[in-house]
């Protein structure tokens, strides 16, 4: 491991060299080189780019093992037939973290780096190893656009102190949204409507197994995500898996604490307690789940909404009859919301080195990815060559119908290669079943995605030491009352028990955190 990252740093120094010595200009004296200003690309009226000078940035980037980095990937020449740049990449022979540390710490950076949560690139920004975006906005129209369209998730990408370290993301995340799924065929043959509410799913469960006696109907896999899952079944009665805010009161509430908390505990002990959940689901690995969904063995989920491609391009090989589809929320309260959470955004980003003597020039080449062009660009490649117009639309060409063989065939959306993509391209290339599932999973989305405020490092501590202990506690309290080591009649013994941990403190924290924010003017 040693010897890989230490012949990562040397390829950084000898590009750093190279970069130096391809310069057209001196350094200026504002971290850009290459000349005077006039030397670098000019914005145009549409957000393109005029007359690109070449360039030569460092970049250390993220790798994925399905579609794993290639400099023969043709996005590296669209982008630089467009901007000039090309990016002499380093991906870690290891762990990213491991290599962010490293290359952090013996400060030869290089000009961007892809980090994989903003609580890491806040981390180094407030360290002094990163670039402040928001102090280069003027000069990026592109993005500054961006950031009036869409203010909320601006602030999302901010520090504690209002800065920005991290380029936010927005479009890919769609890839996170998680949904309810069920077997349509299954709940068709027994004469089964989706249910709406939890008293309807109950019912539901009950049928089938009395029907199929060796199935647990509903199965999920919670002991590989858990928090996760408690936010999905928490949102289904209202309430939240830990400190959330509440947008009607316009305050932050603990979830685990609350009335709605206790009904959805009971109705779960209810499943547990009748056979219509395996006895294990609070520890159920991904395996064990895809194992009970392909079989037979259970026909109702929650999960990731590509899940209903995944279960049946497989299965439907071998039994054309099933049939995984999109099933609306159910509603767990009497007369309550049917809702999913909002899980489809994205952390990581690339951040700007404040060693580079580029900073600058990263900077216009970075704006580039906020603007409609570069929109399109890197979320369907060119015009004639990856895609097609057809009434009005885009359509990738027909060699094109799998998303993952685009992406390891094009490079388009993978680590380093967008910020702002229209997730339709995705879309296009997905089932028919898949892209039903989207347009209706977004009906159910809740108005406004949860704040996600930063904190500062004294904050964080508290996060971390208290809001862990309180998690604990209720992680472990949730397990005893669902299979029933522990009553339900106990309820206001245990508020009053994890309210002692520091529910308070831990509430005055997220108010606080996101107040600082809210006072933030975007400029």
């Amino acid at each position: 491991m040693k010897k890989s990252l230490a012949l990562i740093l040397s390829a950084f120094l000898a590009a750093s060299s190279l970069v130096a010595c391809s310069s057209n200009g001196s350094n200026n004296g504002n971290g850009a080189t290459g000349g005077n200003a006039s030397s670098q690309p000019s914005a145009t009226a549409d957000g393109g780019q005029s007359a690109p000078v070449d360039k030569t940035f460092t970049a250390l980037l993220d790798n994925n093992a399905t579609f794993p980095y290639s400099e023969d990937w043709p996005i590296w020449k669209w982008l630089k037939e467009k901007t000039g740049v090309t990016l002499n990449v380093q991906t870690p022979s290891g762990k990213l973290g491991e290599s962010l540390n490293l290359v952090v710490a013996s400060k030869t950076m290089p000009d961007l780096m892809y980090m994989p949560n903003r609580r890491e690139s806040n981390k180094f920004g407030q360290d002094g190893a990163l670039v402040d975006i928001m102090q280069y906005v003027d000069g990026m129209p592109n993005l500054k656009k961006w950031i009036e369209q869409y203010p909320e998730e601006a602030k999302a990408a901010l520090s504690h102190d209002g800065k920005m370290y991290m380029f936010p993301n927005q479009g890919f995340g769609e890839t996170n949204r998680m949904i309810w799924l069920y077997r349509e065929d299954v709940f068709a043959k027994e004469g089964l409507a989706a249910p709406k509410t939890y008293d309807e799913l109950y019912e539901s469960l009950k049928t089938l197994k009395a029907k199929y006696p060796d199935s647990y109907p509903l199965s999920i896999r919670y002991g590989q995500i858990p928090d996760e899952m408690n936010t999905n079944m928490t949102v289904n009665f209202e309430t939240g898996e830990g400190a959330y805010f509440d947008f009607d009161a316009k305050e932050w509430r603990y979830g685990p604490v609350e009335d709605n908390y206790k009904a959805m505990v009971g109705m779960w002990k209810k499943f547990y307690d009748e056979g219509l959940i395996p006895p294990d689901f609070l520890s159920l690995q991904t395996k064990q789940w895809q194992d009970m969904m392909s079989t037979g063995q259970a026909f109702v989920t929650i999960d990731y909404i590509s899940r209903v491609d995944f279960f049946n391009n497989a299965m439907q090989k071998e039994n054309p009859e099933f049939n995984m589809q999109f099933m609306a929320p159910p509603a767990g309260l009497p007369g309550g919301k049917q809702q999913n959470p909002y899980f489809h955004y994205m952390e990581g980003g690339l951040t700007v080195a404040s060693t580079s003597k580029n900073i600058e020039s990263v900077m216009q080449y970075m704006d580039f990815f906020y603007s409609e062009e570069g929109r399109t660009l890197t979320s369907w490649g060119v015009e004639g060559e990856t895609f097609d117009k057809e009434g009005g639309a885009n359509k990738f060409k027909p060699e094109f119908t799998d998303v993952t063989e685009m992406r390891k065939a094009t490079g388009l959306q993978t680590s380093g290669t967008y910020t702002w993509i229209d997730y339709d391209a995705h879309l296009s290339l997905f089932s028919e079943d898949l892209q039903k599932a989207y347009t209706e999973a977004a009906k159910y989305d809740l108005p406004a995605m949860q704040p996600r405020p930063a904190f500062t490092e004294s904050e964080n501590e508290i996060i971390s030491l208290t809001g862990q202990a309180i998690k604990k506690h209720r992680d472990e309290s949730l397990a005893k009352f669902i299979t029933g080591s522990r009553s339900l009649e106990e309820w206001d013994k245990y508020v009053e028990e994890i309210k002692n941990l520091g529910v308070d403190k831990l509430l005055e924290t997220y108010r606080i955190a996101y107040d600082r924010v809210q006072g933030v003017e975007l400029k």
